[in-house]
């Protein structure tokens, strides 16, 4: 399975180094589980786009982030994962938004829509959230002592 973390934004460098650094280290984390690819795109046309683009066998999985999704717990992030490696998905895209949100173009591409939380996040701290809970997914599916579920 292809890995892949995308969100919407219109420079591709942070205001924050620090932003940039913990994305770099998830992303190292998570790829002693799983190759990962993280990247901005520049519009939600784009990423339509690239969804349409990284069609291989079969239509790459879409999960967006969006305050309207269900929220998961940290377990069920993983539940989810593993069941989409289980089922021989080719290729999983996570998405985080524009600032105004996703479309509803981009709602109906997707195939699952997930919160962080009521809570209203900057979209790069967002990124650094979700790059976590994906690592942490990937160190419950392997039992690793990271998280001890509290």
């Amino acid at each position: 399975m292809r890995l892949r973390v995308v969100w919407i934004a219109p420079k591709s460098r942070s205001k924050e180094p620090a932003y940039d650094s913990l994305t770099r280290e998830y992303v190292s984390r998570i790829s002693k589980y799983q190759s990962v690819e993280a990247s901005d795109v520049a519009s939600e046309s784009l990423l339509l786009k690239l969804l349409k683009q990284s069609a291989g066998r079969t239509k790459p999985l879409l999960v967006l982030l969006d305050s309207r999704g269900k929220e998961m717990t940290s377990e069920q992030v993983a539940e989810f994962i593993e069941a989409q490696h289980s089922a021989d998905v080719q290729q999983l895209i996570f998405a985080i938004g524009p600032a105004d949100g996703f479309t509803d173009a981009a709602r109906s591409a997707a195939n699952k829509i997930v919160s962080l939380g009521k809570m209203t996040l900057p979209h790069e701290l967002a990124r650094i959230v979700l790059l976590e809970q994906i690592y942490r997914a990937f160190t419950i599916i392997r039992k690793h002592p990271y998280h001890t579920g509290h």
